[in-house]
């Protein structure tokens, strides 16, 4: 049995992909500081699966925890790496934390992959790398722009140095999974997004907006060169993008890869606008949304949504999860966390 790492596996993607690890059989082993997440998901990881991964709380940013880690569990045969900071607005007030925590944190596990006779990589990239793109929908060939965020620029960063890695350790085999814009839960309501304080992302804003933890939803700009005059994103079900991990980490390690660093996208391929989101949402919950139309918010693209044909084809990985399935099993989570309050 492979025993595969995954870090920040408590948080909102590394718990459904640490489920659908253990449905393949996998051992996982979680790294997490809980700094945005909870040990009680450990508690849901197990009501799905019947398995309870092991777990380390532990700091990636102190190199002797890294290094006494891998010393432990030398036998880890790949790492799925999500640990890191992710809030494009902290991220500018706050540069270096971002630089630290991200880029620091993924240095030291990529040491002591390299002490290792083979390792799997599995990146947790953005579809930040790539801006405003020129051209959509996106493909892996899309040029990638200076970085509008710290925490966009410590994906490009982190991409590099995984890339300019893998050219001088031929042990290593890498892949840079670059998200659009994951939501939703898992149907088991066992596990889900639960952010820390005021959520950053528009899906559980809106479910917080709905139970009535939110008094309103603000919609930054109508006046977007777009259908409706909102922004446009690709959103994918969470457990749709869990699999693709599962996939990818499958290629590694059975040596499918073209080369030893392989980038792809994951999204549907279909942009959906803010006001779009909010009429799934409604139409799934029978509720009316209070919302505002406001300002624009600095930062924010027009448009991006993925091309998915690589990911498809070389993956051979599609979503099967519509964006009303996101918020209907958003919805329902929502609703069980607040019982449980």
């Amino acid at each position: 049995m492979n025993k595969i790492l995954v870090t920040g596996g408590l948080g909102f993607i590394g718990s459904h992909t640490v489920v659908e690890l253990q449905n393949e059989g996998y051992e996982v082993v979680i790294i997490d500081d809980l700094s945005n997440s909870s040990e009680k998901v450990l508690d849901g990881i197990t009501a799905i699966t019947g398995e309870k991964p092991i777990f380390e709380k532990l700091d990636l940013k102190d190199k002797a925890d890294v290094e006494a880690f891998f010393a432990k569990h030398n036998d880890v045969k790949g790492v799925i790496h999500f640990a890191a900071s992710k809030a494009v607005g902290e991220s500018v007030k706050e540069p270096l934390m971002y630089y630290e925590n991200n880029i620091g944190s993924l240095i030291y596990i990529l040491k002591e992959l390299k002490k290792l006779s083979s390792a799997a990589f599995i990146f947790s990239s953005s579809c930040t790398v790539y801006g405003q793109a020129d051209e959509l929908p996106i493909t892996e060939n899309a040029p990638v722009k200076k970085a509008e965020s710290p925490y966009g620029n410590t994906k490009q960063i982190g991409e590099e140095i995984i890339q300019e890695t893998c050219k001088v350790v031929p042990t290593l085999k890498a892949i840079a999974l670059r998200y659009f814009n994951p939501v939703g839960a898992h149907e088991s309501v066992e596990i889900g997004e639960l952010p820390i304080g005021v959520p950053q992302n528009l899906v559980p804003f809106i479910t917080q907006t709905a139970i009535g933890l939110r008094e309103e939803l603000s919609v930054f700009g109508d006046d977007y060169p777009t259908p409706d005059g909102t922004c446009i994103r690709d959103y994918i079900h969470v457990v749709d993008l869990a699999k693709a991990h599962v996939v990818a980490l499958g290629r590694l390690l059975k040596g499918e890869n073209k080369t030893s660093y392989e980038t792809f996208n994951l999204g549907t391929g279909k942009g959906s606008s803010v006001l779009e989101v909010v009429q799934s949402f409604e139409r799934v919950s029978g509720k009316k949304l209070n919302y505002k139309i406001v300002g624009r918010r600095e930062g924010d693209i027009i448009s991006a949504y993925a091309d998915t044909n690589k990911a498809n084809n070389d993956l051979g990985w599609k979503t099967k999860l519509s964006l009303d399935d996101a918020m209907r099993s958003a919805w329902k989570w929502e609703q069980k966390v607040r019982e449980k309050e």
